[in-house]
């Protein structure tokens, strides 16, 4: 995946500056917390509008497109799951039909028929990854996603991530993390970029 990048947003602590090219399957966004790495998922996202963007994807611009015409699947810290429906129906949600792989791996199957309140935390994360995934994004923005896992289970999905198709933005503090799934880094500190090739 080509990703570009060239983002401002002006922020009560500081003015987001993110200025990127970088050519990857799984890219890394590493900073301090505050640096403005969930900011930037939901400008490319199309959920916060920013002073001025331009983000293209392989070479399509979709800054101007609504969140729905994007093809981004966006895997958010707080995951919000739908409450009114069950796993099994936020799993489907923009999806044609399940996978049995993705289901196994991230340990879900025995969930499908609970309701979302029933849930863990580790629980609705892998959920909320199930749903992102299935429904077959042109990118997947993933903002902490183990957070709350175990190590065994944090290791399976980054397995999992390391086999699909989908590109990735992935979002961790954690830098074995992001060493263990990404071949390039984009590191954002008080609002400014710099990225390359090397793992953080």
């Amino acid at each position: 995946m080509k990703l570009r990048l060239d983002v401002t947003l002006t922020l009560p602590a500081f003015t987001l500056r993110a200025d990127v090219d970088i050519d990857s399957s799984a890219i890394g966004l590493f900073g301090p917390s505050g640096a403005g790495k969930t900011t930037l998922l939901e400008i490319i996202a199309g959920i916060r509008e920013p002073d001025r963007a331009r983000i293209s994807i392989d070479g399509r611009e979709i800054a101007h497109l609504p969140a729905r015409e994007r093809r981004i699947g966006y895997v958010p810290q707080d995951d919000t799951l739908f409450p009114h429906m069950s796993v099994r129906g936020n799993v489907l949600y923009g999806a044609e039909a399940l996978d049995a792989e993705i289901l196994k791996t991230l340990e879900i199957e025995a969930l499908l028929d609970r309701t979302v309140a029933k849930l863990s935390g580790g629980e609705r994360r892998r959920v909320a990854i199930a749903r992102a995934l299935l429904a077959k994004p042109a990118l997947l923005l993933l903002d902490e996603p183990l957070s709350g896992l175990d190590n065994a289970r944090s290791s399976l999905i980054i397995e999992m991530l390391q086999q699909i198709e989908t590109p990735i933005l992935f979002v961790s503090h954690n830098r074995d993390e992001i060493a263990a799934l990404c071949d390039a880094t984009i590191v954002l500190d008080h609002g400014v970029t710099s990225y390359g090739d090397r793992r953080p």
